[in-house]
């Protein structure tokens, strides 16, 4: 098993009397009310997903990660993980004090304020999506973002709401579970679908190299059109069940705001399941993508400007359905022409769904469907 994204896994989470003690001191603090996403955030970092993180990232850090995608200590690392305010909140505040952060009126964390600093909205966007177009959602929530940014490590004090708990393990529990199973290599697999037969060769296929797979559904906000985070669950539950050896298979949620970064956001899932305990990682078409912002393959060749990332990429290109094969194939390895080829389309696949139809049993197994279609509505709305 490969040692956390910059050799340590880092742990944020008050216990016991210091808990307690920092519970009691928030009435005294000044209160800052979280969004959902930086409420992900500062979990994330307490628990080690973000490892090395302790905290939101100083000025130099975020320069660095903008423009030279590492920390100021030269560790891959890029997307900056920021903490936004308004001007009128970051002129109450002042660097050395502790902030209290709270989430739906409860206290979640405790920020130690080591630096406020104002950003380039413009270059954010641009160096981190390529892009500045407002079509592109995370160009979009940068514009509604604050215009300053606090830095400094946090505490976390307080747990959110999770509807999905007996699927959420931390970094450290999955390492216990990695170690428990005898897994010495392990794949990770992200996913924010429903799976598909074309899903389960990709899988299966990385699998063949590897001690163990591991299922990362991200869970969280998502666009309209999306599955229902409790149906991609409930799906890939039978999935594992019916069609996966259970001593090589595990599942964990990943609470976690897409950012649709493309290739720099491809690097840093690679990260996060670095920290979780994987060895490899699958990367497919156009992973993180959105729209036509990014070449199909960018999330894979960005990978050849960390050699020092430790953990191992697998790629992906494009695979269909051979009507004369008799099963899942690739460009590569198949002669036939597009005619005996089916395609797993996200959008057919939905379309069939929508009209009560059952998808080709080539697309996607019976059972998978059928839990599918016991929702009234299984999409994001």
């Amino acid at each position: 098993m490969l040692p956390p994204h910059g050799g340590k896994l880092m742990n944020r989470v008050l216990k016991g009397e210091q808990k307690k003690k920092a519970r009691a001191k928030t009435g005294e603090l000044f209160t800052i009310e979280l969004r959902r996403d930086l409420a992900q955030d500062v979990e994330n970092i307490a628990k080690g997903v973000f490892s090395p993180l302790e905290g939101f990232l100083c000025e130099e850090d975020f320069q660095d990660v903008l423009y030279k995608k590492r920390l100021t200590h030269d560790l891959p690392w890029t997307i900056p993980i920021v903490f936004d305010v308004n001007k009128d909140i970051a002129a109450q505040v002042k660097e050395k004090d502790d902030l209290a952060l709270f989430y739906e009126d409860e206290p979640l964390a405790i920020l130690h304020l080591e630096q406020k600093y104002q950003y380039n909205k413009r270059e954010f966007q641009k160096q981190v999506f390529g892009t500045v177009d407002k079509g592109h959602p995370g160009v979009r929530k940068i514009e509604e973002m604050g215009d300053v940014l606090l830095a400094g490590k946090i505490d976390l004090i307080g747990k959110l709401k999770n509807p999905f708990s007996k699927y959420s393990l931390s970094p450290t529990e999955t390492r216990t579970l990695f170690k428990e199973k005898g897994w010495h290599t392990v794949v990770g697999f992200q996913t924010r679908n429903v799976p598909h037969i074309g899903h389960e060769y990709v899988q299966k296929t990385a699998l063949t190299f590897v001690d163990g797979l591991f299922i990362n559904p991200v869970i969280g906000r998502k666009k309209p059109g999306d599955f229902k985070d409790e149906v991609i669950l409930e799906t890939y539950e039978e999935l594992m069940k019916s069609y996966y050896p259970q001593e090589r298979v595990a599942m964990s949620i990943l609470n976690f705001e897409m950012r649709y970064a493309g290739p720099r956001e491809a690097i840093l899932h690679a990260i996060m399941r670095k920290n979780f305990g994987c060895t490899h990682f699958i990367v497919g078409r156009d992973h993180a993508g959105v729209g036509n912002y990014y070449p199909p393959y960018a999330a894979q060749e960005i990978f050849d400007e960390f050699p020092d990332l430790d953990i191992k990429p697998l790629f992906f290109k494009s695979f269909f359905y051979c009507k004369k094969c008799g099963g899942v194939v690739n460009e590569k390895i198949c002669p036939h022409d597009e005619a005996n080829h089916i395609s797993f389309s996200g959008t057919r696949i939905r379309k069939l769904l929508i009209e009560g139809k059952n998808p080709p049993k080539e697309i996607m197994r019976s059972e998978i469907a059928e839990i599918i279609m016991n929702y009234k509505n299984p999409f994001v709305e």
